[in-house]
């Protein structure tokens, strides 16, 4: 079978084809700038790239010019669009409708679109991709995957915030968590690398990157995630501001007579590391200018360290006890220096960082002690091929 993954962001489109087979990876790619005069689609395919910079009005054309590509004599893979058996498609925001992926149909894309409440800037994008894609392979059974369903096994006394309880009942107002595909996917990985079922591992899961995010997985389970309403809660990240007194916001709205969208914007996108550092929203720029004597880049990477590593001792207690921590995305793989900081204090825990097995970036690797009674590990995360797999899976059936 021959699935094609897509992730549609607002102007942007990413793309894997996948043979699940072997689960090999075909071609992949990104449509860039989508709607903006310099559009264009990097493809990449049996260890060649290709870029074509045309107009790119909108996702329909966007969807048609990958497909174009797959099946290009020159750049593709595939000779005809017959060849692709199913579509799979990243939405961030499925609500209590979605606890796992589901074949998409009228009803599917009606309960999308109330979803849209909950992520204005995520599912919409999402939606227009899926429409994108029946409108060209109107046949091709598409499915959807949901960022929020691995979160969906958590107890409310996890999920609930103490507001009156008919904002819960009326609009939803809870602890969704985001990345969920991501979790699920590290979870299973580091079990299998492990050779223990998951099932009798109780894991954290951090994934960390410019968005980031802890999860408690007990037993296979989650249980309790860091993000929140939206994937601004938590930690603070590369612009989002994570976890703050929410009475800031109206006091800060009043004092600078912001609007609601400014201080939305404030928050998502000029707080966080940027937002401290002043210098940049990238770990790898903050780490170059605290080298060099910046105070307020090494505030903003200490503040990051500290708040991972305090909620790993929340999610710890979630579960009573921990068995095994795992880094990943961006920063979780890649950051030594950041997995080294976040471990420092871990030590109570029975978490004991090897430094030189942490000098390691991007591969399944133990990173703890020999005599470290939680283990540690990297696991580069691959939410396509969970996207992959769970379609195949339903169309299959």
């Amino acid at each position: 079978m021959i699935v094609l993954v897509v992730n549609c962001g607002s102007s942007s489109l990413k793309y894997q084809l996948v043979n699940m087979d072997n689960e090999e990876v075909m071609a992949k790619g990104l449509v860039e700038k989508i709607g903006l005069p310099d559009s264009q689609l990097t493809h990449k395919w049996n260890g060649q790239k290709k870029v074509v910079q045309q107009s790119i009005p909108d996702h329909q054309v966007a969807v048609k010019l990958v497909l174009d590509s797959l099946t290009d004599a020159g750049c593709g893979v595939i000779k005809t669009m017959d060849a692709i058996d199913a579509v799979g498609h990243r939405v961030v925001h499925g609500g209590e409708e979605f606890a796992c992926s589901t074949l998409i149909n009228d009803e599917v894309m009606a309960a999308l679109e109330k979803c849209s409440a909950y992520a204005p800037l995520h599912n919409p994008p999402n939606i227009i991709g899926i429409n994108a894609c029946k409108a060209i392979i109107p046949n091709v059974p598409q499915v959807g995957v949901f960022d929020t369903a691995f979160h969906q096994t958590m107890p409310p006394k996890a999920f609930m915030y103490g507001l009156p309880y008919e904002l819960y009942k009326e609009d939803g107002i809870r602890r969704y968590g985001f990345h969920g595909t991501s979790h699920r996917y590290v979870a299973g990985q580091v079990a299998k690398v492990m050779g223990v079922p998951v099932e009798k591992l109780r894991i954290i899961n951090c994934h960390l990157g410019n968005g980031s995010s802890l999860a408690a997985i007990k037993y296979g389970k989650c249980i309790d995630t860091t993000m929140g309403f939206t994937p601004l809660a938590g930690v603070l990240m590369g612009t989002r501001c994570g976890d703050i007194d929410p009475a800031i916001v109206t006091s800060v709205m009043e004092k600078h007579g912001l609007s609601t969208k400014e201080m939305d914007a404030l928050m998502n996108k000029k707080s966080g590391v940027l937002g401290i550092s002043g210098v940049s929203s990238d770990f790898r720029d903050l780490g170059d200018a605290a080298s060099k004597g910046n105070e307020r880049a090494q505030l903003a990477l200490d503040m990051f360290h500290y708040q991972v590593r305090k909620l790993i001792g929340a999610l710890a207690a979630a579960m009573e006890g921990v068995d095994v921590i795992t880094f990943t995305a961006g920063v979780g793989e890649n950051g030594i220096d950041d997995r080294a900081a976040i471990c420092q204090g871990l030590e109570y825990l029975g978490a004991k960082l090897d430094a030189e097995r942490n000098d390691v970036r991007g591969k399944d690797t133990l990173i703890s002690t020999d005599d470290s009674t939680v283990k540690m590990y990297v696991i580069p995360t691959d939410e396509e091929i969970m996207i992959a797999r769970d379609t195949k899976e339903l169309v299959s059936k």
